[in-house]
């Protein structure tokens, strides 16, 4: 039995795909802004962060600083291209969000408790675009 599209209905994206997408689009630039303001800081070398002597991955902080400052950046670019549904944004961002959860990683002694955050609100990033069919990714008239 085939049923019929209701009149106030149309065959195109319903939209199902978008939530998802715009909500890490609105992530992804807010978390890439933050990135870019913790760069700053640890370029200035302000007294926010924490040394620890004996760290594995020990990097200077202006290191650091320029890290996050390049990768805040990208994030804040990518979600521009997410929020007009360019399917390269989409794959761009899951891997930049997921090496941006490495960053944080790396550096957690400096500032921990913004790296667990972080790792947390990328890993909503990575979700809410893995999340979406492809079908569903594409915006139509």
């Amino acid at each position: 039995m085939m049923t019929s599209i209701p009149e106030h209905r149309s065959n195109t994206a319903t939209g199902r795909g978008t939530g998802p997408v715009v909500f890490a689009a609105v992530l992804l630039f807010v978390v890439g802004v933050l990135d870019v303001l913790r760069g700053i800081m640890a370029i200035a070398e302000d007294d926010v962060f924490i040394n620890t002597p004996n760290y594995v991955f020990k990097f200077d902080l202006t290191s650091w600083g320029w890290i996050h400052l390049i990768f805040g950046i990208l994030a804040i670019l990518v979600s521009a291209g997410l929020f007009k549904a360019a399917v390269w944004a989409r794959v761009v961002a899951v891997a930049l969000a997921a090496l941006l959860i490495i960053a944080n990683f790396l550096s957690l002694p400096y500032y921990p408790v913004w790296s667990i955050l972080a790792i947390a609100l990328y890993t909503f990033v990575i979700w809410g675009l893995c999340v979406v069919r492809k079908d569903d990714f594409s915006l139509r008239d």
